[in-house]
């Protein structure tokens, strides 16, 4: 059966209170990959909705296998993103935190104690605020009786608390979410594949600020205010894998979600505190520091707030990784966002047009307004890059039979009848590069130019990653390698089409320096084994494939770790103090040894062109690694080095109220409490919070349903409406015990699930 991979890269957007219904969402997704997980293993599946996502993935007419390897968020969302990443990772369990969302986050517990009321005649005047503000938000009128007074009670108490002062508190914060991660006990297995990573950003706005190097004409260089941080967690390839320290996770997610009045900016110090009071010691922290929160001044001074305020929907950490994602099989790639109240501040339908007062034109320009703004130009960012993608596609697969017809004119057609082995493959690959170059005519002059550029930028970033330098000195590197470059004469591109090109100093540098031309071809060959595998004519074992594909991997990963400059360059930050750039290029060249690591790549390729795969398929995979020098010439100057890994097109989705409507129409004002109180709602009533999560968990199931199926070509062989009802049935069952306040809503919504329907 075809295999295909559903890749997911979350987004998850701000909300306050709105972080329990994106909680149920965040579960109901956790759910969903358990299911692949299990499926993909050939294990039981075990849970209340997964035996249905499983029964989903069974009846498909491919074997597919839904992986998250992406999660960015902000505020709210920042923190539900947090807690499924180390889900994922880890094979934590998230089945705990729904009694921690349920009676943790409420006014009651977050109050700091020093600023509850003393007494309940504090602050008496104040009480009718506190009603103006119920009765405004239609509050008192959408809920019975018995939540009423709990609201008002709560609301008033909350309006009397400590005033010029956030009333909440932020060692209480950190506290609780500590307590959410050390609850997540590890149960099963991973829910991501040990040969994919994860990435992880959260946003967070640094108060202060921090001064960031800016380049120009003149003045060489301008000092500027940054305020936008993005806290980061990656995790390898693997196995034994973890997403971060406890403390680092619980900073982060403290930090993200810091909203501005409601919780103090959070500092490092509450962590420092918490651990300080139990004895637990953090051996991370210094490298967790110098990675995530380096800057301007001392970490202890560092005051970070909500990240929403400059960055509610990181679309762009989740965009700038997608290049550093290979593939292991046919991918469908899709960014999945979740916006949980998308226009509910804005003009309700049929609604009036109120002229914008005073206080409410404030709060709209500094709060909700630079939250609410449009993604478009995420949206249109993500298109041009499918759009590069679909341009590539069409190149590569006109180019094919005159690239076959180039090999065979470069190494005869008796090639292949003979033994392969290392060394003549090396031959044949040096004397197809001198062919391409040739052949390419006035087009290689370009190409030659814009690699040797990659290669110097490159090499300057490593050269400059091994002194410690900053951007400004990175740009001068450059220059000095320029320098060097056209000293050797390397910038002499005609001379590769001479008599004598392979011995010209281009392509000596070109041999010595250039990781990116590795990166691509290695990654070329990958796809093109999945590609040819998965052709419907093909006939090919996915085993046979799938063993291809790893035995290239290994040869892909040792280019891959020197591009990132993971080791230090001792021998080359030595020369670069002594001012020598040519001693360091040299030094840079024997730390690289990519002669050595290209005859290891040869004799990879040979390794899996033999065993279990037919005859024809070992010739392609020969025929794209002679070939890539062809392909390479005309893409580079269409990708702009994005790399071959960017072979899937990307798709988007949403979850939202709006969205999900097989139960109930509406949207979020018509399904959900928390967006109520300027989305500080949920957090005023137990009963609220239950319902926002419930509906978060149907409303994600009949969205990822929908999501699932899309990736299917053609007709689907299950009843799509029967599927999501089973899903919604299961949900309902296991969530009645738990959701003691909302039976009346359970007891509904299960009728509608019943009931008659067309579709």
């Amino acid at each position: 059966m075809r295999e295909k991979e559903l890749r997911l890269a979350l987004v998850c957007y701000g909300g306050v209170s709105l972080a329990v219904y994106m909680h149920g969402i965040t579960k109901e997704l956790w759910k969903l990959l358990r299911a692949s997980e299990a499926f993909a293993s050939g294990q039981a599946v075990s849970g209340d909705s997964e035996p249905v996502w499983a029964a989903l993935l069974q009846a498909l007419p491919l074997r597919l296998r839904v992986v998250t390897d992406i999660i960015a968020g902000a505020s709210a969302g920042g923190i539900n993103g947090i807690l499924l990443g180390h889900a994922i990772v880890g094979g934590h369990d998230m089945e705990a935190l729904r009694d921690l969302w349920l009676a943790k986050a409420d006014i009651d517990v977050m109050l700091d104690p020093d600023a509850r009321p003393a007494s309940r005649l504090s602050r008496i005047y104040a009480e009718p605020f506190a009603w103006w503000a119920a009765k405004a938000s239609n509050t008192l009128a959408a809920i019975d009786s018995e939540v009423r007074a709990e609201v008002t009670m709560k609301l008033s108490r909350f309006v009397r608390s400590r005033w010029f002062a956030p009333p909440f508190s932020g060692d209480g914060l950190t506290l609780l979410l500590d307590e959410a991660i050390a609850a997540m006990r590890a149960t099963g297995p991973p829910l991501l594949p040990a040969t994919q990573s994860l990435d992880l950003f959260v946003t967070v706005t640094d108060y202060h600020g921090m001064g960031q190097r800016l380049m120009l004409h003149s003045p060489t260089a301008i000092t500027e205010t940054e305020h936008r941080r993005i806290i980061s967690f990656s995790v390898p390839p693997g196995k034994g894998r973890v997403l971060g320290e406890r403390p680092a996770l619980v900073f982060a997610a403290r930090a993200t979600a810091s909203f501005p009045g409601a919780f103090p900016p959070a500092g490092i110090g509450e962590i420092d505190r918490m651990l300080a009071a139990r004895g637990e010691p953090w051996p991370g922290r210094a490298a967790f520091v110098a990675a995530s929160l380096s800057g301007d001044r001392p970490v202890e001074e560092l005051r970070l707030i909500d990240g929403s305020v400059l960055n509610n929907a990181p679309f762009g950490p989740a965009i700038a990784t997608l290049r550093h994602r290979p593939a292991h099989r046919s991918v469908d790639r899709r960014f999945v966002y979740i916006d949980p109240s998308p226009g509910v501040h804005g003009l309700v339908p049929g609604g009036d047009r109120p002229e914008p007062g005073f206080f409410t034109t404030i709060l709209r320009a500094l709060a909700d307004i630079p939250r609410e703004q449009p993604i478009r130009d995420n949206l249109e960012a993500i298109a041009a890059v499918s759009q590069r993608i679909r341009r590539l596609r069409g190149v590569v697969e006109g180019m094919t039979p005159a690239v076959d017809a180039a090999i065979a004119r470069a190494v005869g057609g008796g090639f292949f009848l003979l033994p392969l082995s290392a060394p003549r493959l090396a031959r044949a690959r040096s004397r197809i590069q001198s062919v391409a170059a040739k052949e390419a005519g006035f087009a290689y002059a370009a190409y030659a130019h814009l690699k040797l550029r990659v290669v110097i930028d490159e090499a300057a970033a490593l050269l400059a990653q091994a002194a410690g330098m900053d951007a400004l000195h990175e740009q001068d590197m450059r220059q000095a390698l320029r320098g060097h470059a056209e000293a050797v004469g390397a910038m002499d591109v005609a001379a590769v089409t001479a008599k004598e090109g392979p011995s010209s100093a281009y392509v000596g540098l070109m041999r010595a320096l250039d990781l990116g031309f590795r990166v691509r071809r290695l990654r070329f060959v990958i796809r093109r084994v999945t590609q040819l595998a998965e052709a419907a004519d093909s006939g090919e074992a996915p085993d046979a494939a799938d063993a291809m594909k790893a035995r290239l991997h290994l040869a892909l990963a040792p280019f891959l770790r020197l591009r990132r400059g993971d080791e230090v360059l001792a021998p080359v930050a030595a020369q670069l103090r002594a001012g020598d750039i040519a001693g360091a290029v040299e030094a840079l060249k024997r730390w690289m040894d990519l002669s050595a690591l290209d005859a290891a790549a040869d004799r990879a390729v040979l390794d899996v062109s033999g065993g279990k795969p037919s005859r024809g398929l070992r010739q392609a995979v020969i025929r794209a690694w002679l070939g890539f020098p062809f392909y390479d010439i005309a893409l580079l100057p269409l990708m702009q080095d994005d790399g071959f890994e960017s072979f899937d097109e990307i798709k988007v989705d949403r979850i939202s109220p709006e969205d999900a409507t097989a139960l109930k129409s509406g949207g979020t004002r018509a399904t959900l409490k928390g967006w109520q109180m300027n989305a500080f709602g949920a957090f005023f009533s137990r009963a609220w919070r239950e319902n926002d999560y419930l509906w978060g968990r149907l409303h994600a199931a009949e969205r990822l349903v929908d999501i699932v199926v899309s990736a299917v070509d053609g007709e689907m062989p299950v009843a799509i409406t029967k599927m999501k009802r089973q899903l919604f049935a299961a949900i309902l069952a296991s969530e009645r015990e738990h959701l003691t306040l909302i039976h009346p809503l359970i007891d509904e919504l299960e009728g509608y699930n019943r009931a008659p329907t067309s579709s």
